[in-house]
């Protein structure tokens, strides 16, 4: 990245993202690769009155760990880590790996870093829910985000750029402007409580009782550019395909279709990876929806094998199983929260209480410019 877009990104991760406030703490996590942009974050914030801890990964540490380490030793949580997801204000973590392509951990070796990792994210969930902890998950642009999307090194930092906004004047302008238009969609979807996302390979109903569709408007993810909110628990029939590969651990499943009743999922096919869907769907807490939402992200154009971005695509829907935000008031827990992606843009179409809002990609309630 150039001098001035470090910059632009620093500004608007600090200022905007997360908001720091003088006296504030906040910890960032990465890898060295992220060293450019994590020292212009640190003059941001000086600038802001703050104070800056971070981690670093260097390059191998995956590759000893899969090799070297053991049980224990993957069931064990950093103490910074820990103590910034219970006690800090705000945390970053920006995604910069080496390696995408590397094999997963063992299975053992999985499962104990999940039963280490799942009081805090419990944790983690119910800070960011009320703000306690402001957080943001970015990416910083490097090879092998670059090859995994299909893009040059000069590409993907150029899309990134874009998807972020930081290749504007004012990039927190830009994002202001995202939360504006977009509340107008969350106050109308907050006044409906059934849903049905309904194309040629779809047909999936849930409500939303006692739940809160969410303003996703850059102040937890950059970029971000959708609407999003939590299903209740047992509410979700019928019947969903989608078209995007999903990606777990760097194993990609292609076509999945997934049926549910009375908001379990009960049967689960893919096209490829059927494997992984039966191994995920054997994790506690799995088989429910934590999360169903909109992408209304249009500068995003093309996937990039990159949840962070695809799932922000406009004109696609996309539903997680799993974790629940409790900030749009979802109950169901998970250690997994695993979001799939549904191309709507050709015939799909959204009704809220009855009524369609959305169709081929865009909502077409007057509320929507």
């Amino acid at each position: 990245m150039k001098p001035s877009q470090l910059n632009a990104y620093a500004r608007l991760l600090v200022n905007y993202c997360v908001s720091l406030q003088p006296g504030e703490r906040l910890f960032v996590n990465s890898t060295t690769q992220a060293a450019p942009l994590v020292a212009e974050i640190r003059r941001e914030v000086l600038k802001a009155g703050g104070h800056l801890e971070y981690a670093l990964s260097v390059q191998g540490d995956g590759a000893a760990m899969r090799e070297l380490g053991s049980e224990d030793q993957f069931g064990y949580v950093p103490t910074l880590y820990r103590k910034a997801i219970e006690d800090f204000e705000a945390y970053i973590n920006i995604r910069a790996p080496f390696n995408l392509r590397s094999p997963p951990a063992s299975p053992a070796q999985q499962a104990a870093q999940r039963a280490a990792m799942k009081p805090v994210m419990k944790t983690y969930f119910e800070r960011t829910a009320d703000r306690r902890l402001k957080r943001s998950l970015c990416v910083f642009p490097c090879t092998a985000l670059a090859e995994e999307a299909g893009m040059s090194l000069e590409e993907y930092t150029a899309f990134v750029a874009k998807a972020t906004k930081i290749d504007q004047p004012d990039p927190k302008a830009a994002w202001l402007e995202v939360r504006s238009r977009q509340q107008a969609v969350v106050d109308h979807l907050n006044s409906c409580t059934t849903f049905r996302y309904v194309n040629t390979k779809t047909d999936i109903t849930f409500t939303t009782n006692g739940r809160t569709w969410i303003n996703s408007d850059g102040q937890t993810n950059m970029p971000s550019g959708e609407v999003y909110t939590s299903p209740e628990e047992d509410s979700a029939n019928g019947y969903i395909f989608f078209d995007y590969p999903a990606i777990r651990n760097g194993q990609t499943v292609q076509g999945v279709t997934l049926k549910v009743k009375n908001g379990e999922i009960i049967e689960w096919h893919a096209e490829s990876g059927q494997e992984v869907l039966d191994e995920t769907f054997d994790i506690p807490g799995t088989r429910r929806f934590g999360e169903a939402a909109v992408g209304t992200n249009y500068t995003i154009d093309r996937f990039s094998k990159n949840i962070l971005f695809d799932e922000k695509i406009g004109g696609t829907v996309h539903m997680a199983i799993g974790q629940s935000y409790a900030q749009a008031g979802g109950k169901n827990e998970s250690t997994v929260h695993w979001d799939m992606i549904a191309d709507m843009k050709q015939g799909g179409i959204i009704y809220a209480d009855g009524r369609e809002i959305y169709r081929d990609g865009r909502f077409n309630i007057e509320l929507w410019p």
